[in-house]
């Protein structure tokens, strides 16, 4: 049944999408065949990572972005990912609220993602819907970040160009050095450039940028938008373009794209080798007396990680 969902989605069926997406998240029985069914089908569309502090307008950005790109002629797929309900383990925010034209459009897709305890701000599912969303025909696919401050350099592993949407007033020089997004941003959006304090914050993150070249031949453009007003829209998607050619010229698309899937083995065996041991070794009264001879000091907790590490992989 849940194969067939793979056809339909390869088909274009926006339902078979919803499902396939559900069923990864949910992690139902059928989900690797899915994903192994689809994966042959992906590495067409071009991911963009959007991120920033709240109340940057990142949502407003994103739909501004969509409706350019939608113009284009393009599809496009959205993946929202927003803090976790402790409650119902959903998405508080919900950022089709703030998206609600796009979701009347037939070439848009949105879904929203609760992070799920992630702390790099992405979900740990966020790569395997996009590959679903890729998979389905879509051209550009974005992923907007939680926005917690700290904790969104995760977005650059999953992203082919990054954006970092900074806003004036809210103390952003400092917020950029504490989460290292200077790193990670290909592109800087300085949104809601209306605001007292624009040209401030431009020149703060060029001198930022300036300290921190290094002999790269990309130096990340600082653009400005208002994007409640549609200001700044068009020169933001020629910059993402820009980089686009950059990266396909360069070789550095390739090369993210082979880390990104590098990346991407080496998680997936973690959670493999932590879900095994999970039920085959923590699980049993052997543990529980490997746990009591470390409280008592009889034994110390590297050996005894040491030997459960041995009779797992001999």
């Amino acid at each position: 049944m849940l194969l067939k969902i793979a056809e339909e989605v390869l088909a274009g069926s926006r339902l078979a999408l919803a499902r396939a997406i559900t069923a990864v998240e949910n992690e139902y029985d059928d989900a690797v065949k899915i994903m192994q069914e689809l994966y042959p089908h992906t590495g067409k569309a071009y991911v963009i990572g959007i991120t920033g502090p709240p109340g940057a307008g990142k949502s407003t950005l994103t739909d501004k972005l969509v409706k350019e790109y939608r113009r284009q002629g393009k599809t496009v797929g959205i993946v929202a990912v927003d803090p976790t309900s402790p409650f119902s383990g959903g998405a508080i925010l919900g950022d089709r609220i703030r998206m609600n034209e796009l979701t009347l459009d037939e070439g848009v897709f949105i879904r929203s993602m609760g992070t799920r305890g992630s702390l790099g701000g992405l979900s740990r599912k966020t790569a395997e819907v996009v590959k679903i969303l890729d998979a389905s025909g879509k051209d550009i696919i974005f992923i907007e970040t939680v926005g917690v401050g700290q904790s969104e350099v995760d977005i650059v592993k999953a992203a082919d160009t990054t954006l970092v949407v900074l806003v004036p007033g809210l103390g952003d020089d400092i917020q950029a050095i504490k989460a290292g997004i200077l790193e990670i941003g290909d592109i800087f959006a300085i949104n809601k450039a209306d605001r007292e304090g624009v040209d401030r914050l431009n020149i703060e993150l060029e001198m930022m940028l300036d300290l921190n070249a290094e002999a790269v031949d990309w130096r990340p453009p600082i653009k400005r938008t208002i994007a409640s007003q549609n200001s700044g829209i068009s020169e933001l998607v020629a910059a993402i373009e820009e980089h686009r050619r950059y990266l396909e010229q360069s070789g550095q698309l390739v090369k993210r794209r082979t880390e990104r899937t590098k990346n991407e083995i080496v998680a997936m065996l973690d959670e493999q080798i932590g879900r095994y041991i999970m039920n085959k070794v923590l699980t049993g009264d052997e543990f529980a007396r490997l746990v009591a001879s470390v409280q008592s000091r009889e034994r110390d907790p590297y050996s005894v990680v040491s030997g459960i590490l041995s009779a797992v992989l001999r």
